[in-house]
């Protein structure tokens, strides 16, 4: 493993390391960054931002690590980043949906700006073990994504969250606790037996 530096290292090799080891994480970027933002938009913003940072960094990266590591760990900062962000900005308001409200227009014919997704998931329709994780608070569902869905380890989700591994491990316990009672009755239709008792 060899940190690149700008001296050593030509923009063409930045560019190959970049599509060798950090494109092909695309795909789970985009899952975990929707998860995070429940909006496909935001999503592709943010794992732009993430690739974008992760070029402009690449010297910081050590070639051949946990390239994947690296890149959510860059997200998850992204979307906090954004958070703080959109918490100090006053609530923008559309002048069409002003205008269509006091018009009347509001009363029969609007359908808001919910994508199917979005309404799926409110009218608890759809798949049940993805909407039991959605509706957990963000702390316990980024350890249950990151462990049980993506498969970092532990010290791999301690390093991408910046918090202790005892710390993701009563998160993965109290999120997986959470999950097995929110969908108990969903696992006894489907035949599953708690053999425990």
């Amino acid at each position: 493993m060899v940190l690149m530096t700008e001296k050593s290292v030509t923009r063409d090799r930045f560019d190959e390391i970049f599509e060798m080891e950090f494109l092909p994480h695309a795909d789970a970027l985009n899952t975990f960054a929707y998860h995070l933002t429940y909006n496909d938009s935001d999503a592709d913003d943010l794992v732009q931002e993430t690739f974008l940072k992760a070029y402009r960094f690449i010297d910081k990266y050590d070639v051949g690590t946990n390239a994947k590591a690296w890149l959510f760990k860059i997200l998850k900062n992204a979307f906090i980043n954004q958070y703080r962000k959109k918490s100090k900005r006053p609530t923008q308001v559309d002048y069409e949906d002003i205008v269509n409200y006091h018009d009347g227009e509001n009363d029969t014919n609007y359908s808001g700006y919910l994508d199917l997704r979005e309404e799926l998931f409110d009218q608890m329709m759809g798949d049940e073990v993805t909407i039991a994780i959605n509706s957990l608070a963000v702390d316990f569902r980024t350890v249950i994504l990151l462990c049980d869905i993506e498969g970092f380890t532990y010290e791999e989700i301690s390093k991408i969250l910046d918090i202790p591994i005892g710390t993701v491990r009563s998160r993965l316990f109290r999120a997986r606790n959470l999950l097995k009672k929110q969908l108990k009755t969903y696992a006894e239709d489907l035949g599953y037996q708690d053999k425990r008792k």
